[in-house]
């Protein structure tokens, strides 16, 4: 295993973002259609926040059940807009930050996503999916 490996080695570069002024809704077929658990919050390519499908549990029951269902079927998100619901005090990390710097971030602060940014753009996320995948790919 290398030591001073790079979080980018094993980021997402593909980033699934949704704007502020998207709607709940939207944000739950992103989560089901693409099988992600956290969505960055961005106003053009900056970072103002993180979504997770935790946050969209928390307010509503919807389809908590059937993770498989692609229909989503609630009112209570007409109730709240992804602004309120985000988590706004993000940290970030840039793309040289070593994989296992990113590790003790993760397991200290109990995250389970970060949003990667390099000068001011989000470039990637990294997920403890992410880091388990590498581990599993060093044995």
């Amino acid at each position: 295993m290398k030591k001073r490996t790079p979080v980018s080695a094993i980021m997402t570069k593909n980033i699934i973002a949704v704007n502020r002024t998207d709607d709940l809704e939207t944000a739950e077929k992103l989560f089901k259609q693409h099988h992600i658990r956290h969505i960055p919050v961005v106003s053009g390519d900056v970072i103002i926040g993180m979504l997770s499908y935790t946050d969209l549990l928390r307010i509503s029951f919807a389809d908590a059940v059937n993770e498989n269902e692609t229909e989503v079927d609630t009112v209570v998100y007409n109730m709240f807009t992804i602004n309120q619901v985000m988590s706004k005090n993000v940290v970030t990390i840039s793309s040289e930050v070593t994989i296992k710097e990113v590790a003790e971030l993760l397991a200290k602060n109990e995250f389970h996503a970060l949003p990667v940014v390099d000068e001011g753009q989000l470039v990637g996320i990294v997920t403890t999916t992410d880091l388990i995948n590498y581990l599993i790919d060093q044995f």
